[in-house]
């Protein structure tokens, strides 16, 4: 390896720890972001599930969060497996590397290195999936405890520590995920060192770009961000006694 190569694997580890402890913190720029955002409606949902005694809603969204966690984690394993496929296969790229323009290539040794690192990737990858997923089924172990609604009016204070028990470990489950679904983009980043050490800098810059954005400056960061009503949204209550606009009234009970 050469000296670019080491810089190049260094800045790539420092923009990743950086990024990390970027999201730790509150705020950017005054900004809050999207993971910080998710975790106060976490907490809403799981209060309003105190409010309610039929909570199949609630256990639905528990089953699609593990089941989005099952299918990351199992995309891991395949990735994991297909680095170990090109291993088996080091001449044929090599034959593939040595025709093509601005490819650096190092040897044999070289190549397997930076496939054994984008194996650690995944498998760091599929590390945090597996225990999101097994911190999410924990989650639907305690939410189970949380108690019916009329237990909850009778004892507020027993009801709201166990929403809390809830939202912590869901709190956690999700910020494992989270961290797995960065190694798998930043794995993107990581293809870029099969080319050389400059474009594994570029593309590795480019990722965490396009994640800072998308955690401070997306539309998908407003969408859940606390906001007034539109000034355009007219409501006004339907009264039972009045007809409907069609001229039919309506029926009783609604």
């Amino acid at each position: 390896m050469t000296t670019a190569d080491y810089i190049a694997l260094a800045f790539f580890a420092f923009v990743w720890m950086g990024y990390s402890w970027l999201l730790h913190g509150r705020t950017f720029f005054g900004r809050t972001s999207l993971t910080h955002a998710m975790t106060e409606r976490r907490r809403e949902w799981i209060y309003n599930s105190l409010r309610r005694d039929l909570k199949m809603i609630d256990t639905q969204i528990m089953a699609g969060l593990q089941n989005g966690t099952a299918f990351f984690a199992s995309t891991s394993i395949f990735a994991i497996g297909s680095c170990f496929a090109l291993l088996g296969a080091t001449e044929k790229v090599d034959a593939v590397f040595a025709d093509l323009p601005f490819v650096f290539h190092g040897g044999h040794a070289v190549f397997e290195m930076k496939v054994g690192g984008l194996a650690a990737l995944f498998g760091y990858a599929f590390f945090k999936f597996g225990w999101s997923y097994r911190l999410f089924n924990y989650c639907t172990i305690l939410f189970g405890s949380i108690p019916m609604m009329r237990d909850s009016e009778r004892d507020i204070i027993a009801a709201e520590r166990a929403a809390e028990r809830v939202i912590r470990m869901n709190v956690i489950a999700g910020s494992n995920f989270n961290e797995g679904l960065r190694a798998i983009f930043l794995s993107i980043g990581y293809l870029g060192w099969f080319i050389n050490p400059y474009v594994f800098m570029m593309t590795t810059a480019i990722v965490i770009f396009v994640l800072a954005r998308r955690q401070f400056f997306s539309e998908a960061r407003l969408a859940i961000m606390d906001a007034g009503p539109p000034s355009n949204l007219h409501l006004s209550a339907i009264r039972r006694d009045m007809p409907s606009s069609d001229g039919r009234d309506l029926p009783e009970g609604l």
